[in-house]
């Protein structure tokens, strides 16, 4: 089996080393580089995705288009590119940072803290999405409000906390797209 490793980082995403990435997750997860990214289709509609049960991290909750972790010596925009290919089996372009220096440290979820340096992206549907099962129990094309809404009014862990976090910082500007 493949061992993929995390990059661990400073407050300033700079890297430290590496770790295994399941082994690192855990409630004193330490911080490392992560992403995530909010897809658009041509018609301005999102991409909301709800993760596989099978997910250690936030198993079925919903969340934005695509998210990970850059493998060691990965651009974030190659890993970007990487993770849409492998948990939704699609392409984007204009592949865009909107939050470059994002950094959370997330509440357990079933045990398990979230701590990233975690640049936000946007990016344009090139392809439909085909879905690894594996990653993503559902999708779903839907007005940028309607996610924005239903997400910042979650109280039951239906939504990812990263997400909800992020779309303080990103639901206003991103409406104008």
């Amino acid at each position: 089996m493949h061992e993929e490793l995390i990059v661990l980082s400073d407050e300033q995403g700079n890297p430290i080393g590496t770790a295994e990435k399941l082994s690192s997750h855990h409630a004193d997860t330490p911080l490392h580089l992560a992403f995530s990214c909010y897809v658009f289709d041509a018609d301005g509609r999102f991409l909301a995705t709800r993760r596989s049960l099978a997910k250690t991290v936030w198993p079925g909750v919903w969340t934005n288009s695509v998210c990970g972790h850059p493998a060691p010596g990965e651009s974030f925009t190659d890993a970007v590119e990487r993770r849409l290919q492998e948990e939704l089996g699609m392409t984007a372009r204009d592949i865009e940072v909107v939050l470059p220096r994002h950094v959370y440290r997330a509440p357990p979820f079933h045990g398990i803290v979230e701590h990233e340096f975690c640049p936000v992206f946007v990016a344009r549907a090139d392809s439909l999405p085909r879905p690894n099962p594996g990653e993503v129990a559902e999708h779903r094309w839907m007005a940028w409000e309607d996610f924005v809404l239903a997400a910042s009014g979650d109280t039951a862990d239906t939504f990812s906390w990263w997400c909800k976090n992020q779309l303080r910082e990103i639901a206003e500007p991103l409406g104008a797209r």
